[in-house]
């Protein structure tokens, strides 16, 4: 299953169904099989072109309704303060814990560095006991820190 277009309003022409390209980047984000196995609930036949999440009449949702739905459902239910960002940092630091490069990160957020994505969306500041272990490997077998040193 492949998400590869997205939902566009053009003015005086209506709502346009418009390939998925970022800076002229064609890419293909693997979804998690939780995800997968939700969106084929929603739309069991994969080769149907109809709305995952439609509007009341089962047309296309307009992506500014859609956005206004979701303020108003994350306000009354008191997280005013999640958007879009705070899911995307929310991702970059799961897959940062889970040990996934900066390079493999920033593919997944759509970033062209890797240092947009750790400044922005990954953690600083976290314990790594690796870097104690690779300084006192580098100290060599038998050799002790002194207070003299």
């Amino acid at each position: 299953m492949e998400v590869d277009w997205k939902l566009i309003r053009i003015t005086g022409e209506g709502l346009r169904r418009v390939r998925r390209l970022k800076g002229g980047d064609d890419r293909t984000l693997p979804l998690p099989p939780f995800a997968v196995t939700m969106l084929k609930r929603r739309q069991p036949h994969p080769d149907a072109l109809g709305p995952l999440f439609p509007n009341t009449i089962g047309g296309w949702r307009d992506p500014s309704n859609t956005s206004r739905a979701f303020r108003e459902a994350r306000d009354a239910a008191g997280f005013s303060w999640v958007t879009s960002h705070v899911f995307r940092k929310t991702c970059a630091t799961i897959l940062g814990e889970a040990g996934l490069s900066a390079r493999a990160i920033a593919d997944q957020l759509g970033h062209a560095r890797p240092s947009m994505t750790q400044d922005v969306y990954m953690a600083r500041k976290v314990l790594n006991p690796a870097t104690a272990a690779a300084l006192e490997a580098s100290a060599g077998p038998g050799k002790e820190a002194t207070a003299d040193a």
